[in-house]
């Protein structure tokens, strides 16, 4: 059975506590919880199995991780027991400057190399299985592989699976002009363990990730194709901003159990 949940935030505390029916999980955010919380953090590992998911280890940038930001992850860890940890395909900082944003790698063997090391401190550090998440761009860096090659070799070499962000990948097929399913289809089905969704956003031309909308119909679409798929074992709801009424995510969990049923 597919678990399905959402990420915890302060804005669904009080939903949460309540432990509602729809929810089968939760997916912490680290850094939340790098300054305290720890009482919270083993109250909801007692109530739900959890996730937890890091914003900024960058294991993307060369030289070794940073090692405080990395202790304060295993703590975070250490407390929540999760079923697995997540981190981005991305780089957040550049030497000691923190760029406060997910940045894209080059798709080449030479950053699979140094991923993969860094996948490789992670785990040992946590003792917990990996997963590694596809971000947004407005970039589209030159490499030798295609992404989702990439991607395939990637979780090869450094011993992980895959947390497909099919929101991402439908705002990187409309910003980059290309087809999402296309993408998805080169993925080793196998290695999707989970999936994280949310409805896109728009700047004019530009689509976004804001974390900040419903799910939309041209989405749901994708979300279901990449759930027959890979028939992944977690589906998180991320929802950052513009908190609805609880009633609109307990719905959208109620979909993603039932199944999208094409038009």
């Amino acid at each position: 059975m597919t678990l399905i949940g959402v990420g915890y935030r302060r804005a669904l505390a009080g939903w949460i506590e309540t432990q509602p029916p729809e929810l089968d999980c939760l997916e912490i955010t680290a850094e939340h919880f790098f300054d305290g919380g720890e009482v919270r953090l083993r109250e909801l590992a007692e109530r739900y199995p959890l996730m937890v998911h890091g914003l900024g280890l960058s294991l993307g940038t060369p030289g070794p991780l940073d090692a405080d930001a990395l202790s304060r992850f295993a703590r975070v860890v250490k407390t929540a027991n999760p079923l697995w940890i997540s981190e981005h395909v991305a780089f957040t900082r550049c030497g000691s400057v923190d760029l406060g944003h997910l940045n894209p790698v080059s798709p080449c063997a030479e950053t699979i190399s140094m991923l993969a090391d860094h996948a490789a401190e992670v785990i040992e550090c946590c003792g917990k299985p990996l997963i590694l998440e596809n971000i947004t761009s407005d970039l589209r860096l030159p490499g030798t592989l295609s992404e989702p090659e990439f991607l395939n070799r990637l979780c090869e070499a450094a011993n992980c699976e895959l947390l497909l962000n099919v929101t991402n990948l439908f705002i990187n097929g409309r910003n980059h002009d290309f087809d999402p399913r296309a993408w998805l289809y080169e993925i080793d089905p196998s290695r999707i363990v989970q999936l994280h969704v949310v409805g896109y956003s728009r700047e004019g031309e530009r689509w976004c990730d804001r974390h900040a909308e419903a799910i939309q119909e041209d989405l749901w679409g994708l979300i279901d194709e990449a759930r027959e798929y890979a028939d992944p074992e977690a589906i998180i709801i991320e929802r950052d901003a513009n908190f609805p009424l609880t009633q609109e995510i307990a719905d959208e969990i109620r979909r993603l159990r039932n199944g999208y049923v094409h038009a």
